[in-house]
């Protein structure tokens, strides 16, 4: 009885967590004839020193917590392990060239090589350290000119989302002195080898209303402040994206507002470029695939499943080329010399059809049970599609799928070389099943645990979702995810109304005023994992990312009861005020907007901050941010950490974790970093699923 008391007065020791001063600044806001209070405004100042303050005190409390964890689980040595052993994908073909980022040093960024040949020895392309001198200067994409005799490289200094572009010759292999900077939401999209076109964000102020209306065109070889100014969209507050195809520049600028679109083009032949209207005021929502022989690919979203369509630049004609598949997503395209590679999914299956460029079937190819691929690159000669196949489990394999013959074989080389998987391949079992909401919809989950895990409510269980702008999520291979399914974890990714995995009505049925339908939905998933015994209420865990954290975070206010521990990472967490900062004045139509009376009523209704109870004990929280995400600014995890703690009913920790030099996406600038991350996350779970 002694000992038995003592242990629980360490036990209660442990969870009398000790946080931080945060000062209260009450406000009373009234809006639509309703009132609320916000007592944390002054956590919006983020570059404030005393709001610096705080977070790096928060940050102290979060890592002495870290020392008691690590006491008990520390598995980052043996993720790292498990990563060692794991295959590599094959490289990205880029014009003439293959490219591959490799890990040279595990303390600074990977570097950028390329091969001329498949199996030739890889050259030196591009170092970020060797530039910025600094351990967070990230390559975050890169795109060779025309003729592969430039090499533009677009690098994140701080994990913001505004960079810079450097250029490489690659016959000299030296960087050039052209830079760009302030460059934000851009692709690089390249005039032969002449020069390229891209976004320029103007703030001033990193975490203000964001500021990427104009298109700039850049000539290799002259100063930025020479750049030729090409679209602006200022005035409008319209958002856009472009490209370029052999002699053509396309823009297409979408308006937020009344999701109508209007489409331009531009002959690259000529100096000044003139832009003209083809299209006008398009309401299809349709996405443009490809350009070829002045016609134009797309997918015209009228129907859920997703079709290709052409459009002649010259007589206006429209033709419907592939036809939906029913029930069957179209996910991806490819367009290599004469072909259309579709990349589909259904119920979790993918599979590839091969088509010719006027659409007519030629071979389909399914990807085993449980995985999907990527398209990596055609190669004429052969007439061979390459892809990668991966899982949650599967690290990447690569094959070569001939579409004359149908055959599939193995594919590796001197430097893409074979390796045995870390398990046997039905050491995991993976169940793709279905939850019926509340209302009666089929929800797709996915389900994984090691075979033989006694389903007896009893495991530790880690459920995430994202839910928003359509996105539709794929299987991504984790090897800390191995440890947590090692250890007797379950792990389920539910496939919620405001995804776009069941096409653009599963997207609209959980967006704007339908967007509870996203958290009932995980909801709904959750009790469903309880009531089949996968788990039970003290032993799941959720977790989600951006909108993935405002899911995890509704969810997490409406139903405390049902969760042990809750992990959002760069959530959105303030409805009210989203649209106040960087990118939120884009996602009115994905959650509605806060100075609609109406949307209002609805987004007061789940929002996260505002629905925190002063009376409830909510779970063990982790809250994860970034001191340099301008895309969810960290002031939504502030103040919902800060409300969180300052009430006299939370008993469970509420931790506050700010990332530094990082920004959305976290530590991944370099192998270490990347990897510690990974192991507290999966750390901090198991300690306290486990308790």
């Amino acid at each position: 009885m002694f000992w038995a008391l003592s242990l629980l007065l360490i036990a209660h020791a442990a969870w009398c967590q000790k946080y931080p001063v945060t000062k209260t600044s009450p406000q009373t806001v009234t809006k639509f004839n309703t009132s609320f209070s916000d007592d944390y405004t002054w956590l919006e100042n983020m570059k404030a020193e005393e709001v610096k303050n705080w977070a790096n005190a928060q940050n102290e409390t979060t890592n002495l917590h870290f020392q008691d964890v690590k006491k008990e689980y520390d598995i980052v040595k043996k993720i790292k392990d498990y990563n060692a052993y794991s295959s590599c994908s094959l490289p990205a073909k880029k014009e003439a060239f293959y490219y591959t980022k490799y890990i040279v040093d595990k303390g600074k960024p990977s570097v950028l090589y390329y091969r001329k040949e498949l199996n030739s020895q890889a050259i030196e392309a591009f170092n970020p350290f060797k530039i910025y001198k600094s351990e967070t200067a990230t390559l975050m994409g890169y795109n060779p000119s025309k003729n592969s005799k430039y090499l533009a490289c677009e690098v994140s200094t701080d994990g913001s989302d505004r960079h810079e572009i450097r250029f490489v010759e690659l016959n000299k292999n030296k960087t050039i002195d052209d830079k760009i900077d302030q460059v934000k939401f851009s692709k690089m999209a390249w005039n032969e080898d002449a020069g390229i076109f891209y976004k320029r964000n103007t703030n001033l102020n990193t975490f203000a209303k964001d500021s990427t209306f104009q298109l700039f065109y850049h000539k290799l070889g002259t100063a930025q402040e020479r750049d030729q100014l090409i679209f602006d969209t200022s005035k409008s507050g319209n958002s856009f994206s472009y490209f370029t195809k052999k002699d053509k520049l396309f823009i297409i600028e979408e308006n937020d507002k009344s999701v109508k679109k209007n489409y331009y083009c531009a002959s690259l032949n000529e100096e000044p470029f003139t832009l003209q209207k083809f299209i006008d005021l398009d309401d299809a929502k349709c996405n443009f695939l490809f350009y070829h022989n002045n016609l134009v690919y797309f997918s015209s979203k009228e129907y859920d499943w997703g079709d290709i369509r052409t459009s002649s630049l010259l007589t206006k004609e429209e033709k419907v080329i592939i036809p939906q598949i029913y029930n069957n997503l179209l996910v991806d395209t490819y367009f290599a010399e004469g072909y259309i590679f579709c990349k589909y999914k259904n119920l979790g299956k993918f599979y590839v059809i091969a088509y010719d460029e006027n659409g007519t079937f030629i071979r389909k190819i399914d990807a085993p049970e449980s995985t999907t691929f990527d398209m990596k690159f055609f190669d004429p000669n052969s007439k061979s599609l390459y892809i990668t196949v991966y899982s949650y489990t599967l690290p990447s394999q690569n094959f070569k799928l001939n579409i004359e013959t149908g055959a599939v074989n193995n594919f590796y080389n001197d430097y893409i070389i074979p390796k045995g998987t870390l398990f046997p391949l039905d050491h995991f079992v993976t169940k793709n099943l279905t939850v019926k909401s509340r209302d009666n919809k089929l929800i797709p989950i996915t389900v994984i645990y090691k075979k033989g895990t006694p389903l007896d409510g009893n495991n530790p269980t880690l459920l995430e979702a994202y839910g928003g702008f359509g996105l539709i999520s794929e299987p991504d291979y984790d090897p800390a995810l191995l440890y947590f399914l090692e250890k007797g974890g379950v792990y389920c990714f539910s496939e919620i109304r405001g995804g776009g995995e069941k096409g653009p009505k599963w997207h609209q049925d959980g967006m704007g005023a339908k967007k509870m339908n996203s958290f009932n939905d995980f909801i709904d998933t959750a009790e469903f994992l309880i009531q089949e015994k996968y788990t039970s209420a003290q032993k799941l865990a959720i977790s989600g990312g951006s909108n993935g954290g405002l899911v995890v975070g509704a969810a997490m206010v409406l139903r405390p009861d049902l969760f042990k521990v809750v992990v959002p990472k760069v959530g959105v967490f303030d409805m009210l005020k989203f649209n106040q900062y960087t990118v939120g004045e884009y996602h009115l139509d994905e959650y509605g907007n806060p100075d609609d009376k109406t949307d209002f009523q609805n987004l007061l209704a789940y929002s996260p901050y505002h629905n925190i109870k002063e009376g409830v004990n909510y779970p063990t929280t982790l809250i994860i941010t970034s001191e340099n995400d301008d895309r969810v600014p960290p002031f939504h995890s502030y103040k919902f950490a800060a409300k969180l703690q300052n009430r006299a009913a939370q008993k469970n920790p509420i931790f506050l974790k700010t990332r530094d030099n990082s920004g959305h996406y976290g530590k991944i600038a370099n192998y270490n970093s990347y990897y510690e991350e990974k192991a507290e996350f999966y750390d901090f779970i198991l300690f306290h699923l486990n308790q």
